[in-house]
């Protein structure tokens, strides 16, 4: 499990309402995990079966937890990926991790097939933060979302491999109003210009407002003490 996303996040006091993560492969990889243990609602996307069965068995139970057992691509369809581990592809894409990173050769015995759907139908709008890892079709997910997430975590790169849908990604970014906050190894992370990190904390910290609504209190009854002293004398 990486836990980096987690614990920045954690660093800004942000406290997402809503998470949904896109390629999840096993659940204990998942990038939203501990939102997830900490009882935040969640949708859970995953297409290859073999995965879809530990993750049903690993949050049997969580009332919080959405499963939905498709690909997530440019329409609905029948689709064909090739299983290679974290790495599993779809097959009509041209360059992914596994092929450009680790050189592997297509094999029609690694071949499975998924439902494919559209993310606007399962997007309700509320989706504050959202991974994506989908091996070249993180494109797909942002293209038809209704949700305007705080913070959006895309595989983009690794090693010698480049997102083929990069500038239609960082496109969309910069026409919606994101900025990049970090990059890791794989992963470039967005978050939306009008948050710095410390006005984003504020924003989802109702104890903040208490105390700056305390502190105006003060600074008002200040004022009017000055304000009578001053006619007084």
């Amino acid at each position: 499990m990486n836990n980096t996303l987690y614990k920045k996040i954690k660093k800004l006091n942000f406290n997402p309402q809503h998470v949904a993560e896109v390629g999840v492969h096993f659940p204990e990889t998942s990038n939203i995990l501990l939102f997830i243990e900490n009882g935040c609602r969640a949708d859970l996307f995953e297409p290859d079966p073999l995965c879809i069965a530990k993750i049903m068995e690993r949050f049997k139970g969580y009332k919080n937890v959405n499963i939905h057992p498709y690909a997530i691509y440019d329409k609905a369809t029948t689709l064909e990926l090739y299983r290679v581990g974290s790495s599993s592809f779809v097959k009509n894409l041209k360059t992914s991790p596994a092929i450009i990173n680790d050189k592997y050769l297509t094999n029609n015995d690694d071949l499975f097939y998924a439902e494919a759907r559209l993310f606007k139908d399962f997007d309700d709008g509320t989706i504050d933060l959202l991974s994506v890892d989908t091996e070249g079709c993180e494109w797909y997910v942002i293209k038809y979302m209704i949700s305007r997430p705080a913070i959006i975590s895309l595989e983009t790169h690794s090693k010698r491999y480049k997102n083929p849908y990069l500038k239609e990604i960082q496109n969309w970014m910069k026409d919606n109003g994101y900025k990049i906050w970090y990059k890791d190894q794989s992963d470039t992370v967005y978050i939306k210009k009008i948050f710095k990190p410390d006005i984003l904390s504020h924003w989802y910290w109702p104890q903040y407002w208490k105390h700056l609504i305390k502190v105006l209190k003060y600074k008002i009854i200040d004022l009017f003490m000055l304000k009578s002293i001053s006619i007084i004398f």
